[in-house]
């Protein structure tokens, strides 16, 4: 299928790379209204370049288009896209608050297309073996589970853009910006969260309105309790893996980026010796833990290639707009609860 790209920074040449990679769609064109950065776009992911939206969505070849601008600019490029017939795939976070992101879910439902989020850290093989085991019950009862992002982002990374750090546009800080993929995939792993209580603070960086710093403590709906800590205040010289724990009465599994640091159980499988051999690592630098630019675009090649299969098969995408939707909804919870002295806050559930 032919993609195209709204947005021209650093997250849309991800994209790019994500998707000349893929096997089921091609780099076909973007929409980058500065002139110069569409220049140089252009001339290093060749494909057309337009500097009007609605031409771009004019296109009658485009078929998907992807959304890589800032986090609280999403939704109306997106529902632009929507309303033109396109299939839509948004980066991370969908939108910044859940109103947002539902007027974007029912736009795309009236308008027949497929809307998908990009959680690119839940596509690559350990995830998968970790959600087996999970649904197989190897761990017993869930007691205890954790999403640990010990990241750093200097000063500059906050200057380099007026976006950065601000409510409006970045949606938060240390939790929606960067820890959002662990708490993805806690939630993937360990299930819904019932309530929480949460504490934040702003300890290393100026003049940023959000959290560098954050923990909540959560009930899961299974009975197991819970820790989120995340910040972008915790230095590393090689960087620190973001990790989740998850700990039940019959087993215990670490998931350390892409790979696990721990997989135990009472009683062992067969697939276990193999299990470890394949993705059992000792101590590594973190994915992008310092450097936003080190994280590889593999996972979104496959989260792409995934979304392109389930048009194609006229299903519904793995991660698609209500399942995006609850890691906003859990960090938007742990905010209110922050911003109200760790009042617990409980959340819906059908």
């Amino acid at each position: 299928m032919k993609i195209g790209i709204i947005g021209g920074g650093m997250i849309a040449q991800f994209h790019a790379m994500a998707i000349q990679a893929m096997a089921n769609g091609t780099l076909h064109s973007a929409y980058i209204r500065n002139e110069e950065k569409a220049a140089e776009f252009k001339a290093n992911y060749p494909c057309t370049v337009y500097h009007d939206l609605d031409e771009f969505l004019a296109d009658s070849e485009l078929e998907v288009v992807t959304i890589a601008t800032p986090s609280g600019a999403h939704l109306q490029p997106a529902l632009a896209a929507a309303k033109a017939g396109k299939h839509i795939i948004v980066e991370k976070p969908l939108e910044v608050t859940t109103e947002k992101i539902d007027q974007l879910i029912d736009a795309c439902d009236q308008a027949g297309v497929t809307l998908a989020g990009i959680f690119n850290r839940r596509f690559h093989p350990a995830m998968d073996v970790a959600k087996l085991a999970i649904v197989q019950g190897r761990l017993g009862q869930l007691t205890l589970a954790e999403a640990s992002i010990r990241w750093f982002r200097d000063q500059a990374y906050y200057d380099s853009g007026a976006w950065r750090g601000t409510w409006k546009l970045d949606g938060g800080g240390a939790l929606m910006n960067q820890s959002i993929h662990a708490i993805d995939q806690l939630l993937y792993l360990a299930g819904p969260v019932k309530r929480l209580s949460a504490s934040m603070a702003c300890l290393t960086h100026d003049n940023i309105e959000v959290e560098d710093t954050a923990v909540a403590i959560l009930e899961f709906t299974n009975g197991g309790r819970g820790i989120i800590q995340g910040s972008t205040s915790c230095y590393s010289s090689d960087g620190n893996p973001a990790e989740i724990h998850l700990s039940g009465s019959t087993g215990h599994i670490v998931l350390s980026d892409e790979s696990f640091s721990h997989w135990d159980f009472k009683e062992e499988a067969p697939e276990d010796a193999e299990i470890r051999e394949k993705y059992m690592v000792g101590a590594a630098a973190g994915m992008g833990a310092n450097d936003p630019t080190a994280i590889n675009f593999t996972g979104h090649q496959k989260n792409f290639e995934a979304v392109i299969e389930a048009i194609q098969a006229g299903k519904n995408p793995p991660i698609d707009g209500h399942e995006a939707r609850k890691a906003v909804e859990l960090i938007r919870a742990i905010y209110q609860s922050a911003q109200n002295n760790g009042e617990w806050v409980e959340l819906a559930h059908d």
